[in-house]
C-alpha cells in the first residue's frame, strides 16, 4: 500500500511540476506562440492558413454551430418528455369507497411510427450543412488570405520598383541640372527629371499606406491586433492552372459547398415532405392513474373502503382537421421545389463567374508573359540607348527620361500582373471548393529576375 501512495504521489509531483507548454492547438500539432513568431520574421501562405484556422472567429463560430447541430440528432430522435400531473381537491370528492383527495397522473406521448426516426434524419441533414458550412468559412477564409498575399506582395514589390527607380531618377535629374548648367539641354528637360522624381515619391507614399491598409485586413482575418507586423513574403508562387474551362465547372458541381449544401437542402426538404405527410397520422399516449381515497365518515364502512384506485390510460389523437394537415404537405412541397429552383440558380451563377474569372486568370499571365519576356527587354535596351545617343548628342535627354517611365511603368504592370494572376486562382479556387494547382507545375518568383520554371 505504501508503494501505491508514493507512486500517486510522485505522479502528482510530474503534473504539478511539468512546464508549461505554449499555446497549442486542439490537435496539438501546431504551437501558435511558434507560428506567430514565424509570421513575424517570413511568412508563407501556409503559415497564414494554419493560424487562421485556429484563430478566425468566423472559423470558429462555424464549429460550434457544426457541434450545435450535431447534438440536434439526438434531440430530433428522443420521445417526447413525459407529463405528470397532481390533483388536489379542496374539498375532497365523496365516493362509495371514501372522499377523494388527490389524483396523480403520468403519461408518455408516443408519436406515431416513422416520425421520430424520419424527424432524426431531417436533423442529420442539419449535421451535414453545418458541416459543409463549416468547410466554407475555411475556404473563404483561405481564399481571402491568398488575395491579401498577393496585394501585399504586388504592394511591397511595387515599392521596391519605386524606390530602384527613384534612384535612376534622381541620377537623371542631377545629369539634366549639369546638362542644363553646361547648356547641352533645355529647360524643359530638368523640369521634366523633376516632375517624375514628385510623381514617384507620391507613389511611394501612397504604396506605404496601401501596405498598412492591407497589414489591417491580414491580421483581421487571422484574429490579431491591427498594427501586428507582418515579416517578409516567402515561396510565392504563380503555378499554371492546366485545367480547362469544361473542367472546371466538373469539379465545382462536385466540390464547391454552396452547390454540396444545395443538394443536401433539397434532399431535406424531401424528408421533410416526408415528415409533413408521417405528421398528419394520429399519435399514441398511455399513462397511469391513481386516485387517494380516504377512509368514508359513514356508520358501516364497506368491507374495500378507503382503498385507492389505480388505473392504465391509453389515448390517441385525432387528425381531423384536413385543411391543416394539407397545408403542412403542400408548404413542404413548394419548400422543396424551392430548393431545386436554387441549386439550379446556384448553378448558373457559378458557371457564369468561372467564366469570367477564367478569362480574366488567362489574361493576366498573357500579361505576366508579354511584360517579362517582350516588353520589360524591350524597355530596359530602349534605355541603354537612348542613354547612348544623348551621350554622343544624337538624342535629347527628353528620350531618356521617356525611356526611364516607360521601363517604370512595366516594371509595375509586371508586378500587378503577377499578383492578380494569384488573387484570381484564389477565387477559382474558392468558386470549384477544392485546390486547383496541387499536382501542378510552380512558376516560382525570383527576387532576381523573376523568371518563369516549370516543374
Amino acid at each position: 500500500m505504501s508503494k501505491i501512495v508514493l507512486l500517486l504521489i510522485w505522479l502528482l509531483g510530474v503534473l504539478v511540476l511539468q512546464p508549461f507548454p505554449g499555446h497549442v492547438s486542439a490537435s496539438g500539432a501546431i504551437d501558435l506562440n511558434e507560428l506567430d513568431a514565424r509570421i513575424a520574421e517570413g511568412v508563407t501562405i501556409e503559415d497564414l492558413v494554419a493560424y487562421a484556422i485556429e484563430m478566425n472567429p468566423g472559423i470558429k463560430g462555424s464549429i460550434e454551430a457544426h457541434r450545435s447541430a450535431k447534438q440536434g440528432e439526438t434531440l430530433a430522435s428522443a420521445l417526447p418528455d413525459p407529463q405528470f400531473m397532481i390533483s388536489y381537491f379542496p374539498e375532497p370528492v365523496e365516493t362509495r369507497l371514501g372522499p377523494q383527495d388527490w389524483t396523480a397522473n403520468l403519461t408518455q406521448m408516443i408519436p406515431f411510427p416513422t416520425k421520430l426516426s424520419k424527424a432524426g434524419k431531417v436533423a442529420e441533414a442539419n449535421t451535414r450543412i453545418a458541416s459543409l458550412n463549416r468547410d466554407k468559412a475555411v475556404r473563404d477564409v483561405t481564399a481571402a488570405i491568398k488575395e491579401s498575399f498577393y496585394e501585399l506582395y504586388y504592394i511591397r514589390e511595387a515599392r521596391q520598383v519605386a524606390g530602384h527607380n527613384m534612384e535612376l531618377i534622381d541620377h537623371l535629374r542631377k545629369v539634366a541640372e549639369t546638362s542644363y548648367a553646361q547648356d547641352r539641354t533645355i529647360l524643359m528637360d530638368v523640369i521634366k527629371a523633376q516632375s517624375q522624381t514628385a510623381q514617384i515619391q507620391y507613389d511611394i507614399l501612397l504604396l506605404d499606406e496601401l501596405e498598412q491598409t492591407e497589414l489591417v485586413r491580414l491580421n483581421g482575418l487571422l484574429n490579431r491586433a491591427p498594427d501586428t507586423p507582418i515579416g517578409e513574403l516567402k515561396d510565392i508562387l504563380f503555378p499554371p492552372l492546366l485545367l480547362t474551362l469544361d473542367e472546371l465547372y466538373g469539379l465545382a458541381e462536385s466540390y464547391q459547398q454552396e452547390i454540396q449544401i444545395s443538394n443536401t437542402q433539397i434532399q431535406r426538404a424531401d424528408l421533410k415532405l416526408d415528415l409533413a405527410k408521417a405528421n398528419n397520422m394520429p399519435d399514441f399516449r398511455i399513462g397511469l392513474f391513481y386516485s387517494s381515497i380516504g377512509n368514508p365518515d359513514v356508520p358501516k364502512p364497506p368491507d374495500d373502503a378507503g382503498r385507492d384506485a389505480i388505473g392504465i390510460q391509453a389515448g390517441i389523437s385525432i387528425p381531423l382537421w384536413i385543411g391543416k394537415n394539407s397545408s403542412r404537405t403542400e408548404g413542404a412541397r413548394a419548400d422543396f421545389n424551392k430548393q431545386k429552383s436554387a441549386r439550379q440558380a446556384r448553378l448558373n451563377e457559378t458557371r457564369t463567374n468561372l467564366s469570367s474569372l477564367y478569362f480574366r486568370l488567362q489574361n493576366s499571365r498573357r500579361l505576366m508573359t508579354l511584360y517579362r519576356e517582350e516588353l520589360l527587354p524591350q524597355a530596359a535596351r530602349s534605355i541603354e540607348l537612348a542613354e547612348t545617343w544623348f551621350r554622343q548628342g544624337e538624342g535629347s535627354f527628353s528620350d531618356f527620361v521617356e525611356a526611364q517611365s516607360v521601363l517604370y511603368n512595366f516594371q509595375l504592370s509586371v508586378a500587378r500582373a503577377s499578383a492578380d494572376y494569384g488573387k484570381y486562382l484564389a477565387r477559382l479556387e474558392k468558386l470549384t471548393g477544392c485546390s486547383l494547382t496541387g499536382e501542378q507545375a510552380n512558376l516560382s518568383v525570383s527576387e532576381e529576375n523573376h523568371e518563369e520554371a516549370e516543374s
